[in-house]
């Protein structure tokens, strides 16, 4: 299952049980927000990336704060032509390089172990699943900074604005599906400051499991909300 899909129409079903083989981090640090995009997320995520916008096969996508490599991967996986894996934890760069030999994508696949800051050049896709700033303010802003500045295409996963019970109940009812929502007047306001315009926003339905000692459930239902941009370089 390790060979790339490229050009052709992968089941939704099976983007899921290649990514549900990415495993979590070994280590993760609470103030890092280190949680593992779930794998319902990141296909739909990937799905709509790959099939509904044409922005993964062929082109040369950029994980921003990789973790353990879920996103990158799915995207070599379904044929991106090349794919950067950036993440400043060595631990949870060098659990996505194992994690890429095992599922035979390592050619595919450059990590680098580095601040985002760091990161240059230009990417027709980037791809994230950034710190919401739950434990350290405006942590995400730097992230969509940087995506903005160096791709076309960004797909960048956000804290939805509210506890919305009702909407995670709908969101269960139609597993899997796309909501449209709004967008949040900051987050818009912010992205087009620096040089880049809201596509759509879509509202998922994110589960994680009790991860640190402050976390009460044995697994936590909450809607985060996927921003599809464009960057800078689509404006020009």
């Amino acid at each position: 299952m390790g060979e790339p899909a490229q050009k052709r129409l992968v089941r939704k079903l099976d983007l899921e049980r290649f990514l549900s083989q990415v495993p979590p981090h070994p280590s993760p640090q609470a103030i890092l927000e280190q949680y593992l995009v779930s794998e319902a997320v990141a296909a739909t995520m990937l799905y709509l990336a790959a099939y509904m916008n044409d922005d993964i096969a062929g082109k040369a996508v950029l994980d921003l704060g990789c973790g353990t490599g879920r996103l990158a991967l799915g995207a070599a996986f379904l044929g991106a032509r090349s794919v950067v894996g950036v993440d400043i934890d060595k631990v949870a760069v060098r659990s996505a390089w194992i994690s890429s030999a095992k599922l035979g994508l390592r050619d595919r696949v450059q990590w680098v172990v580095a601040d985002i800051n760091a990161v240059a050049g230009k990417f027709d896709t980037v791809l994230q699943n950034p710190p919401f700033g739950v434990q350290k303010r405006a942590a995400d802003r730097k992230f969509l900074e940087k995506a903005l500045e160096v791709g076309a295409k960004v797909y960048s996963l956000h804290n939805h604005s509210s506890m919305d019970s009702q909407l995670v109940k709908q969101l269960k009812a139609d597993k899997g599906g796309l909501l449209r929502a709004a967008p949040s007047p900051f987050l818009e306001r912010f992205v087009e400051t620096h040089g880049g315009s809201v596509e759509a926003v879509y509202a998922l339905l994110m589960t994680i499991p009790r991860m640190f000692d402050f976390h009460t459930e044995a697994r936590h239902d909450f809607v985060v909300d996927l921003y599809v941009l464009k960057g800078r370089r689509a404006q020009s």
